[in-house]
């Protein structure tokens, strides 16, 4: 690896901001700044995946308990493979749909920020 010979350093202050002590206030730092319009912002692509898994995990549970019940054929290790498969994709879809349709009514403790956008 090269060294590098020709950088400047300079000094830090000596004034650490990380400590808080009762006389001073904290300054001002943007990085924790956020406006209420983020909050706003629908995450689409995450409500159609979430629906789109919904649908999927409810189809599957669907087989399952038709071929547990004999309304459709298939051995129960297919309606147990298939259970655990809709129970998979069932629960992340229903999660996040139920997330976003709180927000969408405006119910207090939930915002379409909670879902994670893609």
């Amino acid at each position: 690896m090269a060294s590098r010979r020709n950088v400047q350093y300079s000094r830090l202050s000596t004034d650490d901001d990380d400590e808080y002590d009762g006389s001073r206030s904290r300054r001002y730092d943007p990085r924790f700044d956020y406006s209420p319009k983020a909050f706003d912002k629908i995450p689409w692509k995450s409500i159609v995946l979430a629906l789109f898994l919904l649908c999927l995990g409810s189809l599957l549970l669907f087989l399952s308990l038709f071929i547990f019940t004999g309304h459709m054929g298939g051995e129960t290790a297919q309606a147990f493979g298939l259970l655990v498969l809709g129970i998979l994709a069932f629960l992340p879809g229903f999660y996040e749909t139920r997330i976003a349709y709180y927000s969408w009514r405006g119910a207090e403790g939930y915002r379409f920020a909670s879902i994670p956008d893609y």
